[in-house]
């Protein structure tokens, strides 16, 4: 017996194929399901079961009136008793915002958006029952927008779980809960859009859903359809200031650490590796002879854990403790989250062979404050070369004193970019200075032309370079001609 494929196809879908292949002697494997759901009926029980743990949150701050805004009352004036709130222009108000949250524990942590409540004199949350109570901050994260907030009870509070955002797949239904646009509580409910946005953030990790979300929602949850929340409700793309369908929750896995560290410090204790990192693009592992585009290219390795543990300039980070580092965000986020002191086995990728360095993390809260040079443009020179669409003079004294470097310091610095070339394109200006081509120090003029040589003897058809403006170094990769 035959059977045409087209028929099998047909016959698969009715469910009768295992029939027609038994009486033909046939064999074969069949796919794996495409698991469908379709909409929910309703999301009305999901509603009730999460809607006393939402919030509304009111805040007041005291601002300064803006000169000349409404109309005075002269000092003296009997009009003073009547209309106490002219005062003039530079009579304090009260001002008041409104936003969304939720609570995580049955004594009264709640969770929201630190622009919620940033510069706020007072906090009062509005329960789904109607109930007020006063609030206090227990501690902020401004870096992924997160508040944590206190509110005491003598009662255990409805409450809400995280789950797990990395869970979540495109498509997946969600819901979100707030107070739009000073409304009161409101649902609304869609799909996520997209997962692994960043917006502006070291640390971001949003995922973009098409669920309404308008002002009001910042603070607001993200439910999964188990009801556990899985973003917090952050930002929105408009032209208008109103819901096009594009906004965007801070994933929970991030949020969850965040607030396990403001509930236990009040603060923040991130891991710091030592760094200073960017991606690797695939002209940059063409230049460096890598078969993939993948890992964090370290530029500089500044005194800290990194410097103590070997790791140098140029090395590309391709393992951080046991977990495998695709970009440099990637490898932020895994470091941050990483216990500040905690030894870590850190795999680096250097003159094509892997290396295991232990690095003892230090905290990154700590080295924030340090401030770096600002750069200076680099004055024109006589003496001079032009090479890939830059106009070149070697350091000098003169050179190194202007732009306030060390007396030992070397390179070759960029005194004219050709608008035209490849360089301008990837954002080399005047005044930056090349330290290393293909990842060998330079010093003078002719050590770049042999660095040129060398890797069109390669084959190779870029050439790496080292740039430093300022206190930041970044690694790119210039076409040979």
């Amino acid at each position: 017996m035959s059977v045409h494929p087209k028929s099998l196809l047909a016959q698969l879908k009715t469910g009768t194929l295992l029939a027609v292949a038994l009486s033909a002697g046939l064999s074969f494997v069949a796919p794996a399901p495409v698991l469908a759901f379709g909409a929910p009926e309703s999301f009305a029980d999901l509603a009730d079961k999460i809607s006393p743990a939402v919030v509304n949150i009111t805040t007041t701050s005291t601002v300064a009136a803006s000169t000349g805004a409404g109309p005075m009352v002269p000092e003296g004036s009997p009009f003073e008793d009547l209309f106490p709130d002219l005062q003039g222009p530079d009579a304090p108000q009260r001002s008041e915002a409104l936003g969304s949250g939720f609570v995580i524990s049955e004594d009264g942590y709640i969770v929201t958006n630190n622009h919620v409540i940033e510069g706020a004199d007072t906090i009062e949350i509005e329960f789904f029952s109607g109930k007020k109570l006063p609030a206090k901050l227990v501690g902020t994260d401004p870096k992924t927008d997160i508040a944590l907030l206190k509110v005491e009870t003598d009662k255990p509070l409805p409450y809400v779980q995280f789950g797990n955002s990395d869970l979540m797949r495109v498509g997946d239904w969600v819901v979100a809960m707030g107070n739009p646009l000073g409304q009161g509580f409101s649902v609304s409910a869609g799909i996520v859009s997209a997962r692994n946005r960043e917006l502006s953030g070291t640390y971001d990790d949003y995922l973009q859903t098409d669920a309404a979300i308008n002002r009001g929602n910042s603070g607001g949850p993200l439910f999964n359809m188990d009801g556990q929340v899985i973003g917090v409700n952050t930002a929105i793309l408009s032209p208008n200031g109103g819901s096009i369908g594009i906004g965007f929750s801070m994933a929970s896995n991030v949020v969850n650490k965040v607030v396990d560290q403001l509930k236990q410090y009040g603060e923040t204790r991130r891991g710091w590796l030592g760094v200073r990192i960017q991606d690797v693009t695939p002209d940059i592992a063409e230049s460096m002879g890598l078969t993939e585009a993948k890992g964090a290219l370290v530029t500089d390795v500044p005194d800290g854990p990194s410097k103590a543990a070997g790791i140098k300039p140029g090395d590309v980070i391709t393992m951080f403790d046991g977990n495998p580092v695709d970009d440099a965000g990637a490898l932020t986020r895994r470091v941050a989250d990483a216990p500040v002191g905690q030894a870590v086995p850190v795999v680096v990728l250097r003159e094509g062979r892997t290396e295991t360095l232990q690095v003892t993390l230090g905290r990154r809260e700590d080295e924030e404050t340090k401030a770096f040079p600002a750069a200076t443009p680099a004055p024109a020179e006589p003496s001079h070369m032009d090479m890939l669409g830059l106009t070149l003079t070697p350091m000098s004294d003169e050179i190194r004193g202007k732009l306030g470097l060390e007396p030992g310091a070397e390179g070759l610095v960029v005194t004219k970019v050709d608008p035209s070339s490849e360089a301008y394109t990837k954002g080399l200006r005047e005044g930056d200075i090349i330290t290393e081509a293909g990842q060998q120090r330079i010093a003078r003029l002719s050590d770049l032309e042999d660095r040129i040589k060398e890797a069109k003897g390669a084959g190779r058809k870029s050439l790496l370079l080292l740039i430093r403006r300022g206190g930041d170094p970044r690694f790119v990769a210039l076409a040979l001609d």
